[in-house]
């Protein structure tokens, strides 16, 4: 099943920035996976005179990391939760890394807690999925190629999907649903009137859950929709891409971005 949201990241947006020493890429999961995985990338990096710049923007999804360079397999994989804001890591040494981009909902079904767990520190693979986690890494960190990766990645998680006994509560589910399908175009209230809770209980759920308000979901839904908008190059003018997406003034608009993407649209876009 197709999902309905699929986030944009730095690199599709700044092709500029790709180099033969720095590259970032994308792969889509197969068909039976691409309701849980939004996407597998890879980032490699070799050292050159000056240090290179990697920009991490919120997209609702968590993460596993693989260190592919790591000498040790127990520390080479890493949970990354839900990002509020924009990040920017600044290499100096060789990396090749790479990820798996998890939707908020289906991380109960292959780690067994809810997503509220990894909200405070960077969790490694082997405290969840213990020697089980560590002997796939190895089995990662031995492909010879990324194809091969993406094989040996999407076998293991077909069978952790399969034997997963823990769902997303369906209030939350439900809402991360409506979510998507509107692009985070709706009021908390509109939100809690179409899943019949409170706002006040609806908070809770996704706190408990996610780790995070149902606000500050629907606004990173809004910003990921306005940058596959500014992806596709479709949109007429910033206004009206801000009005489509119920941003109440060009300010507004402005200030969103600039807190999730760190830098002004107008650098990105260059247009005022």
């Amino acid at each position: 099943m197709t999902h309905p949201y699929r986030p944009v990241h730095s690199p599709a947006l700044e092709p500029g920035l790709t180099s033969p020493w720095y590259d970032c890429r994308e792969y889509t999961p197969s068909r039976g996976l691409e309701s849980h995985i939004a996407a597998f990338w890879t980032m490699d990096y070799r050292p050159v005179p000056e240090n290179q710049l990697h920009r991490i923007i919120p997209d609702g999804c968590v993460d596993i990391v693989v260190d592919l360079l790591s000498p040790s397999s127990r520390k080479a994989a890493y949970i990354v939760g839900l990002a509020t804001r924009s990040e920017v890591l600044e290499f100096s040494q060789a990396r090749s890394l790479f990820g798996i981009r998890i939707y908020s909902e289906s991380v109960r079904a292959l780690f067994q807690f809810p997503l509220s767990e990894f909200r405070e520190h960077r969790v490694y693979l082997e405290e969840i999925w213990g020697l089980e986690g560590q002997y796939w890494i190895e089995e990662i960190q031995a492909a010879q190629t990324k194809s091969d990766i993406v094989k040996v990645v999407e076998r293991k998680l077909s069978q952790m999907l399969t034997r997963g006994d823990e769902s997303t509560p369906s209030l939350v589910y439900e809402s991360l649903m409506h979510i998507y399908d509107s692009k985070g175009s709706l009021s908390v209230g509109s939100l809690a009137d179409k899943v019949h809770f409170s706002e006040r209980h609806l908070r809770r759920a996704f706190d408990k859950e996610l780790g995070l308000s149902p606000k500050e979901m629907l606004g990173i839904v809004r910003f990921q929709s306005v940058l596959q908008e500014l992806s596709r190059g479709g949109h007429s003018s910033l206004s009206d891409l801000a009005l489509k997406y119920g941003y109440y003034d060009q300010s507004h608009f402005a200030n969103s971005f600039a807190r999730y993407y760190g830098v002004p649209l107008k650098r990105l876009t260059g247009r005022g």
